[in-house]
């Protein structure tokens, strides 16, 4: 299983990213496929998560209306578009599978994460 997580970067403050994730090894269309974070000094983040068939979607408070998550199932491929960043957006972007398909519940496989960093 292979998750590789691109699209992180340097960025000013109130500026955009767009993050992807491609997905091999694995029955892409029947995961559920989530963004996590981590911060220097702070415990990982559940950012975003979106189920197999576009249908259920989990967004955490911090990052409600600036960032949506979508996916590709015919490219195994989920993205994440993150509008008016903020310097406390900055952190190691990691994606994650979970086989269950469930929005919540524990996630099986990840990424090696890729690094945002906003600038103010």
């Amino acid at each position: 299983v292979q998750l590789v997580e691109s699209g992180g970067g340097p960025v000013q403050a109130g500026g955009s990213l767009r993050l992807s994730c491609a997905a091999s090894g694995i029955i892409f269309s029947v995961n559920a496929m989530g963004w996590y974070r981590q911060a220097p000094g702070k415990e990982r983040e559940l950012v975003a998560v979106i189920s197999p068939g576009n249908s259920a979607y989990y967004y955490a408070d911090s990052i409600k209306g600036r960032f949506t998550i979508s996916r590709d199932n015919a490219k195994s491929a989920v993205y994440l578009q993150m509008n008016n960043l903020k310097s406390e957006d900055t952190a190691v972007y990691y994606c994650a599978a979970n086989y269950r398909g469930t929005v919540q519940g524990n996630f099986d496989y990840w990424g090696q994460g890729t690094q945002v960093t906003v600038s103010s």
